[in-house]
C-alpha cells in the first residue's frame, strides 16, 4: 500500500504551514538578543517603523497581552531581562518578507549586560537534584549496595562519557501563520507535532479558552520532537497578527531554529560497572549531569535506561542538572533514552573486554526477567531474541576477538554491537467513525509528521471494519477534530489506533457513526513494564592516516510488537539509525563561552547524514505478539531506531582501533590525537 498523502507530496500540493493562501497577509520578522545575560535598557523602533511597508514594531517597551502564568519561553516581550543569546527580544510586521527583514536590521537594542556562564561541568557549583525528570519519573531511584556489589566484582570499569549539544534540524523550518476573525478567534497554521497540545498551549499563553483557538498541521516536514510543543513563532505570529489586524506570516531562518526551537541537552554520564566471573553484574551506576535554561526546568531522564536493561542486585541511578544562560532544552528524538544507552552501552561494553567475555554474551547473561527498577512482570521482552538473530545476520561469529587486529590497507576494520530500549505507552485519545457516501470517514486531531500515520491508520480502521483500505478517507491534524495525543514518545499510533478501532468497532454495531474516547480503558490498563527492544551491529572502517571513520554496515534488529505496516516501519527504523550514525560521527553544535549561544547554526557547519555515510543500513523486526499493549498488539518505532546505535558505531571504532573514544562525535582529530 502507497502513502496516501503520496501523491501530493511529490507533486508539491501538500499545503504545509507558510504555505496556506489567505488575503492580506502580513509578515514578521524576529528581533533577537545580542547578549546572553543582562537587562535591556531601551529598544528603539523608530527608524524601522519609518521604512516601506512596516506596520508595527512589538517589543517590551509596550508588552503585548499575555497569560500571567504564560511559559516563559512563550511570554514574548513581557520582560526586560535576557535569559540567553538568540532570545527574542522584539518583532517587525511589515507588508513584505523583504520589509519586514529590512526593518528587523534597523531596530535599535540598549543593553545592560551581566556576566554568564553557559558551560555544563560534573563539579558545577550549581548542581542541584530535581524533584522529577521527565516526564514526571523519579530523579534518582536504586536498591541494594553499589560500593559492596563493586567491591565484589571480579571486573569493573568506571567510565564517564560525555554528549554534546544536539540540535532536531527537520527539513522544514518552524512557522505560522495566524489570523483573528470577527468573532475574535484566533487561527493558527502551525508546524505541531500535536494540534490539540498546540491549541491548548497557545490558547493558556494568551489567556484565551481553548474553543477561541483553532490550530491546523496537516502536513509536517518533520520534527524530531522540536515541533512537539509550541514555539515562540506561533505565539509571534498570534500577537502579530492581533497588533495590525491583519493575518501574519513568520518562517524562522535555519540559524533562528538553533537559538529558539529546542536541543538536546549535552550530557556527562559517569558508569560504574562491576561483574563476577561469569559476567553477571554486581553492581551498576548511572548518573547523568545535563544542563537547563534559568526560564524552564527541562530535566532530561538519561539514566532511566539503567533502570530497564539489565538484571543487577545493586542498582543506583541519579541525574543532576543545573540552570545555565543557555535557551532550554528540550525533545528531540528519544530523549533521556538516546543519550542515556550510549552511555550505557559503551560501559557494557568496556565490561566484556574487562570480564573477557563477548559483547552479545555478556548482554544475554544479564538479562532481566522482571524490570530492574520496579520489579514489574514485562510485557514483553525478545532482547535477546534480538541479539542473536542479529548475531547471526551480521556474521558475528566471524568477528575478532580483540580489538586492532583487522586491517586492509590504511583502514583498520571493526565490529560493535549495542542494545536498544524504548517504553511502549499510549495516552487517551478520541476518535469519530462516520458511513461517507458508502466509503468510511475517520476523524481526529492526530498528525502526520512524514511518518505515515495517515496511511497507518487506514489500515487499522479497514482492519476493524473489513472493507479495502481504499474505503478509508482520514482527516488529520485539525484542532476541532476529536482530540488526540501529539506525535511523540513513540506512543502516537497505539493511542491513535486504540481510538481509531474502538470508534470502528461502535460504527459495526451502530451502522451510521462510531465515537471513542480511551480514557477509561487506558486507566484501568494492568500494571506492566511495557517496552521495545533491540540490538544495533555496526561495522566501521577507520583510516589510520587520516583518522576518517567510514560506515560500513549497520543492521538494527527489534522486536516492537506486531507491526502495523512493513514499508512504514522500515523507513521509520532506518531513519532512526541514520540519525545515530550523525551523533556517532558528525553532530554537534557547540557553545560559545565568550558571548554565549551557539557556534553552529546552520546545515553547513553542523553536519548530518548524507546517502554516502549509510552505505549499507537494514533493520529487520522479530514478529512479537503482546495482548497486553493495545487492540493492535503495536509498539512505538518512531525512537528506537536512534537508541543504541551511536554505541554501537563507537563500540566497532575502538575495535577496530584499540582506542576508546568516549566523547562523541567521534571526530579524526579524537582517533589520531593519542596516536601522537
Amino acid at each position: 500500500m502507497n502513502r496516501i498523502e503520496a501523491r501530493v507530496k511529490v507533486t508539491g500540493l501538500a499545503t504545509y504551514a507558510a504555505e496556506y493562501p489567505v488575503e492580506g497577509v502580513t509578515y514578521a520578522c524576529a528581533v533577537q538578543s545580542r547578549i546572553a545575560k543582562g537587562r535591556i535598557k531601551r529598544v528603539d523602533g523608530g527608524q524601522a517603523l519609518e521604512m516601506p511597508g512596516v506596520l508595527a514594531v512589538l517589543s517590551s517597551e509596550d508588552p503585548p497581552r499575555l497569560a500571567e502564568d504564560a511559559d516563559p519561553e512563550l511570554a514574548l516581550f513581557q520582560s526586560r531581562e535576557v535569559a540567553y543569546r538568540g532570545q527574542l527580544i522584539a518583532a517587525v510586521v511589515a507588508d513584505t518578507y523583504e520589509n519586514a527583514h529590512a526593518a528587523a536590521a534597523a531596530v535599535r537594542v540598549d543593553y545592560d549586560p551581566d556576566d554568564h556562564d553557559v558551560r555544563l561541568s560534573a563539579d558545577h557549583p550549581g548542581l542541584y537534584r530535581p524533584e522529577v525528570v521527565n516526564p514526571g519519573l523519579p530523579t534518582d531511584t536504586g536498591h541494594g549496595d553499589v560500593e559492596a556489589g563493586l567491591e565484589a566484582a571480579a571486573a569493573t570499569v568506571d567510565v564517564t562519557y560525555e554528549t554534546p549539544v544536539l540540535h532536531n534540524n527537520p527539513m522544514e523550518p518552524h512557522a505560522a501563520l495566524a489570523f483573528w476573525d470577527d468573532e475574535g478567534r484566533l487561527m493558527v497554521y502551525d508546524t505541531a507535532q500535536g494540534a490539540t497540545a498546540s491549541r491548548d498551549l497557545i490558547a493558556a499563553t494568551l489567556g484565551l479558552p481553548p474553543e477561541r483557538v483553532r490550530v491546523v498541521s496537516r502536513h509536517v516536514g518533520g520534527g524530531f520532537g522540536s515541533k512537539g510543543t509550541t514555539r515562540p513563532q506561533a505565539v509571534l505570529a498570534a500577537l502579530a497578527a492581533r497588533a495590525v489586524g491583519r493575518p501574519v506570516k513568520i518562517v524562522l531562518t535555519r540559524q533562528q531554529m538553533f537559538d529558539v526551537t529546542g536541543y538536546r541537552t549535552p550530557t556527562i554520564q559517569r558508569l560504574r560497572l562491576g561483574a563476577d566471573p561469569e559476567g553477571r553484574l554486581t553492581a551498576l551506576e548511572h548518573v547523568a549531569y545535563e544542563q537547563s535554561s534559568t526560564l524552564v526546568e527541562f530535566a532530561e531522564q538519561t539514566a532511566v535506561v539503567a533502570r530497564v536493561m539489565y538484571a543487577t542486585p545493586a542498582l543506583r541511578t541519579a541525574h543532576r542538572l543545573v540552570r545555565l544562560d543557555v535557551a532550554t532544552p528540550s525533545w528531540m528524538r528519544a530523549p533521556g533514552e538516546c543519550p542515556g544507552m550510549y552511555a550505557l552501552e559503551s560501559a557494557m561494553d568496556e565490561l566484556a573486554y574487562a570480564a573477557g567475555l563477548d559483547p552479545v554474551e555478556l548482554r544475554v547473561r544479564n538479562d532481566a526477567e522482571t524490570e530492574p527498577d520496579s520489579g514489574l512482570p514485562f510485557s514483553s521482552r525478545n532482547l535477546v531474541a534480538c541479539l542473536r538473530e542479529g548475531a547471526r545476520r551480521f556474521g558475528w561469529e566471524h568477528r575478532d576477538p580483540a580489538p586492532g587486529i583487522r586491517r586492509e590497507g590504511e583502514w583498520l576494520v571493526g565490529t560493535g554491537v549495542a542494545a536498544s530500549t524504548y517504553p511502549a505507552r499510549r495516552l487517551p485519545c478520541k476518535a469519530v467513525a462516520t458511513v461517507r457516501d458508502g466509503d468510511f470517514l475517520v476523524r481526529l486531531a492526530a498528525a502526520d509528521i512524514g511518518t505515515g500515520a495517515r496511511t497507518a491508520l487506514a489500515r487499522i480502521a479497514a482492519s476493524t471494519l473489513g472493507v479495502a483500505p481504499e474505503r478509508i478517507h482520514l482527516e488529520l491534524g485539525d484542532s476541532d477534530l476529536p482530540d488526540a495525543p501529539l506525535a511523540g514518545g513513540s506512543m502516537g499510533m497505539a493511542s491513535w489506533g486504540t481510538a481509531v478501532v474502538r470508534a470502528c468497532e461502535e460504527l459495526r454495531r451502530d451502522g451510521k457513526e462510531g465515537r471513542a474516547d480511551t480514557t477509561e480503558e487506558i486507566r484501568s490498563d494492568a500494571p506492566l513494564a511495557r517496552h521495545a527492544f533491540g540490538a544495533q551491529f555496526a561495522e566501521v572502517r577507520v583510516s589510520a592516516v587520516t583518522g576518517e571513520v567510514r560506515l560500513a554496515r549497520l543492521l538494527g534488529v527489534f522486536a516492537a510488537g506486531h507491526i502495523v505496516d512493513a514499508t512504514l516501519a522500515r523507513s521509520q527504523f532506518i531513519g532512526g539509525m541514520t540519525m545515530g550514525v550523525g551523533m556517532a560521527l558528525m553532530e554537534e553544535t557547540l557553545t560559545d563561552a565568550e558571548f554565549g549561544g551557539f557556534l553552529h547554526r546552520d546545515l553547513a557547519q553542523y553536519h548530518v547524514p548524507a546517502c554516502a555515510d549509510v552505505p549499507d543500513v537494514e533493520a529487520v523486526w522479530l514478529e512479537e505478539r503482546d495482548g497486553a499493549l493495545n487492540p493492535m498488539g503495536s509498539k512505538g518505532i518512531g525512537e528506537i531506531g536512534i537508541v543504541g546505535t551511536a554505541a554501537a558505531i563507537g563500540n566497532a571504532v575502538y575495535h577496530a582501533t584499540g582506542h576508546r573514544v568516549r566523547q562523541l562525535p567521534i571526530t579524526p582529530a579524537k582517533i589520531l590525537v593519542p596516536r601522537f
